[in-house]
């Protein structure tokens, strides 16, 4: 009797621990890694399937942009500047003996290009370095409710979207102003969604996300999540897909952020810290950096199986920044008439719709909510023996030097409302690129007598560079963006 009682008490036993060993494995530290395969504006597309992004759609009542997109839509843009002739008119939009040239789809790019540089209040106003200056062209804006992002100042009544679970109060202006421009239109087709995904999936920067706890990575109440670059380029399948499971290393830098998180079945919701560091999106070197993201949170959802993620990370971003990170990646009327937006239009658009970061002295937003959204697959992210560093090649800093030298003229003429030359030796402008392209052009003399032009090439087809200024020696800190500052300091025009 007593040895019964004794196999029966540890078979209870035996039962007990086979119950609970599964969630006393659970309830220890843990970790998980995920590599971003998708990275981009959290931008909602209201097209149905099989309908062209142009057409009007319950995101965009009036369909998406169509700046520059053919020569009726170039006419209209050219004949709000009260001082084009009409003979001037007709020359850029078809522009007489083009059929002659070598190369005329070129020819009426840069053509083109050199036109809507210019449509400023009077001649000699190069339009994207001073958009201020210019006439609105007008930008469509986002109608529908509902939208993707986050509640970013906990309040249900403000922001004026729903997101697709039902959550009032999304503060994503961002959406509302940019939404309906062509190519971030439709995360599928937009020209400039897919670049930014493609680029950043061929190399030019990851994202890496760190989640950690110890309780179970599914429910936790003491979560950390870290975000940040990651030195290493994404590794892909043979299908061109991203791999999972591959290790990357994180670069502990200035687009890096540890955030204190709590997990309720899967998903992750992060506190809100007063500047959330991570890696902006972008498709060229120059636009590469931290987004800095002002009220910043994180939100993900894992897969139960732990084999995915998705969500968005988000917050308050200067309009400014976003705006000579979208228009500078080249020159703003390259991007202009290759993708059919108006840098200009961009930036009434996101004056009115500015909605953060007030101005101390003013009480002007300087700052306007948005989120990138993320789809992500599991990773070995590591922390590498040695500190790791961002990956920059020297073009690559060249690059970026001429990005900071114009996005500092552009905030200076915004802020002062004086109007600044184009620095010269960055191409904005399309300078000297529309010289060198319409040499074989018959009507050549006509665009280089009668259009403005951010400067003059010599007889062997050089810029003609200024004379530096004399000044008074003086102490400056010697990096490229102090640099950049000084180089477009020079003289106003008024």
């Amino acid at each position: 009797m007593i040895l019964q009682k004794y196999f029966l008490r540890s078979a209870l036993a035996a039962a007990v621990v086979a119950v609970l060993s599964p969630q006393l494995a659970l309830a220890a530290p843990w970790t998980r890694g995920f590599v971003v395969r998708e990275y981009g504006f959290a931008f909602r597309y209201g097209g149905r399937a099989g309908i062209a992004e142009t057409a009007p759609a319950a995101d965009c009542a009036r369909g998406s942009s169509v700046h520059f997109n053919d020569e009726g839509e170039m006419r209209k843009a050219l004949e709000r500047q009260p001082w084009r002739t009409k003979e001037e008119i007709d020359y850029i939009v078809a522009p007489p003996g083009i059929e002659q040239a070598r190369l005329p789809t070129y020819v009426r790019f840069y053509v083109w290009g050199r036109a809507v540089s210019y449509r400023g209040w009077r001649k000699g106003i190069e339009t994207y370095i001073n958009p201020f200056a210019a006439q609105d062209p007008g930008q469509p804006q986002v109608v529908s409710r509902i939208s993707d992002g986050l509640d970013l100042d906990g309040n249900s009544k403000t922001g004026g979207f729903i997101n697709p679970d039902g959550e009032r109060g999304i503060d994503n202006a961002l959406y509302r102003a940019w939404g309906c421009d062509a190519p971030f239109r439709n995360p599928a087709t937009g020209t400039l969604d897919l670049r930014e995904n493609t680029q950043m999936q061929e190399g030019l920067y990851t994202v890496v996300i760190r989640i950690s706890g110890t309780e179970n990575p599914m429910n936790d109440d003491d979560a950390v999540v870290e975000i940040g670059y990651s030195p290493d380029k994404i590794v892909r399948d043979a299908r061109a897909n991203v791999a999972a499971d591959y290790s990357y290393r994180i670069v502990k830098g200035e687009q890096y952020t540890k955030l204190k998180a709590k997990i309720v079945d899967g998903s992750v919701e992060t506190e809100q810290v007063d500047r959330l560091h991570a890696p902006r999106i972008g498709w060229f070197p120059d636009q590469m950096g931290d987004a800095d993201f002002h009220k910043g949170r994180l939100r993900l959802k894992i897969d139960a199986d732990g084999r995915a993620a998705s969500g968005f990370v988000g917050g308050y971003r200067n309009w400014l920044d976003l705006l000579a990170e979208n228009t500078f990646a080249q020159t703003g009327a390259e991007q202009g008439i290759r993708d059919h937006e108006d840098a200009v239009g961009l930036y009434y658009a996101l004056k009115r719709n500015a909605d953060g970061i007030p101005d101390p002295r003013t009480g002007k937003y300087t700052g306007i909510s948005m989120a990138y959204r993320i789809k992500a697959v599991p990773a070995h992210v590591v922390d590498p023996p040695r500190p790791a560093v961002v990956r920059r090649t020297e073009a690559d800093n060249r690059r970026t030097r001429g990005f900071e030298m114009v996005k500092a003229t552009m905030l200076k003429a915004v802020s002062t409302r004086i109007v600044q030359a184009v620095p010269l030796g960055t191409g904005e402008g399309q300078f000297p690129a529309m010289e060198r392209t319409i040499h074989d052009l018959p009507s050549k003399d006509f665009f280089l007598k009668n259009l403005d032009a951010p400067g003059k090439l010599d007889e062997k087809g050089n810029v003609i560079m200024p004379a530096p200024r004399l000044e008074p020696e003086k102490q400056v800190k010697n990096t490229g963006a102090a640099t950049a500052v000084a180089r477009a300091d020079d003289d106003d025009i008024q």
